[in-house]
């Protein structure tokens, strides 16, 4: 259970960060309030992922799903660089969380 709840926090983490792309430097109220709703609901879920995983473990995961989705998203979405060395990074994060998450916890 404890790794469900860490992965929908890293994804609504992807959420909060796409939001706060549109928030044009918190000036307009409805992305602005989805990033921060976002934001508390992700770091909600993180905390009680963190009840049964290792700090550094869940951290790394939390931050690595937000990264790749939120790389993943801007190059679907925003027009961003899809350069290979750019993916081959991204799939080494991707390599890295599916590593932590085969350890014991």
């Amino acid at each position: 259970m404890a790794w469900i709840l860490l992965g929908l926090a890293g994804l609504i983490e992807i959420v909060m960060a796409l939001a706060l792309k549109h928030t044009d430097g918190w000036t307009r109220p409805g992305p602005t309030a989805l990033g921060i709703g976002a934001a508390l609901a992700s770091i909600f879920l993180l905390s009680a992922a963190l009840r049964h995983l290792p700090v550094g473990t869940a951290y790394a995961v939390w931050t690595g799903i937000g990264a790749i989705g939120v790389t993943l998203a801007g190059i679907a979405f925003l027009g961003e660089s899809a350069a290979p060395t750019r993916l081959l990074l991204i799939a080494l994060i991707f390599l890295g969380i599916g590593g932590l998450k085969l350890l014991p916890t």
